[in-house]
């Protein structure tokens, strides 16, 4: 659902950069849209080439390679909350300055609700391995504020899955200074 959510702020020939790409997925399920792409996940089992995109073991900014950008989209679906909040400002900073002019940022985040439904479904062992250590107690109301003060403006917030989901979409407009 994050997928297609995002996907309806994705424009055909994008160069995407998607942080905390798991296995890829939003490539192979957005291919038409996406010229190229590089995805970067510190918990990559393996690294993966294809003639569209790349999938880098690593973290951002500092594992990319050096010639990969600017992007037109950069993508963190469901990656926000397991970054401790201290981080958020200098991410902001560091995907403003590998976006394009014009370029989106596309977030999702689970609403706090989230984390109490996945603690009981946990706890009865309805599910399993999930990081809600992770969290950090992120707060989803800081979102708008830390990412424009990293320089992006502000386009949008909705929710979605019945509240339980929330999608942020950033841009990066020319100073006029």
């Amino acid at each position: 659902m994050r997928i297609q959510k995002a996907g309806n702020y994705i424009h055909p020939g994008t160069r995407l950069l998607d942080i905390g790409c798991a296995d890829g997925v939003i490539f192979r399920r957005l291919y038409r849209k996406i010229t190229y792409g590089i995805g970067i996940d510190p918990d990559i089992e393996q690294e993966y080439t294809t003639d569209s995109y790349k999938l880098i073991k690593g973290r951002f900014p500092q594992d990319l390679p050096t010639n990969s950008g600017p992007y037109d989209v950069i993508t963190l679906l469901a990656v926000l909350e397991h970054i401790p909040v201290t981080e958020h400002l200098k991410l902001a900073e560091d995907i403003y300055n590998h976006l394009n002019i014009g370029g989106f940022v596309i977030i999702t985040v689970p609403s706090p609700r989230v984390d109490k439904i996945l603690k009981i479904l946990k706890f009865i062992r309805l599910i399993d391995g999930m990081s809600l250590e992770q969290h950090y107690g992120f707060d989803v109301s800081m979102v708008g504020h830390t990412l424009t003060q990293g320089g992006l403006k502000f386009v949008k917030h909705r929710k979605f899955q019945f509240g339980l989901n929330n999608l942020f979409l950033f841009q990066k407009h020319q100073d006029l200074e």
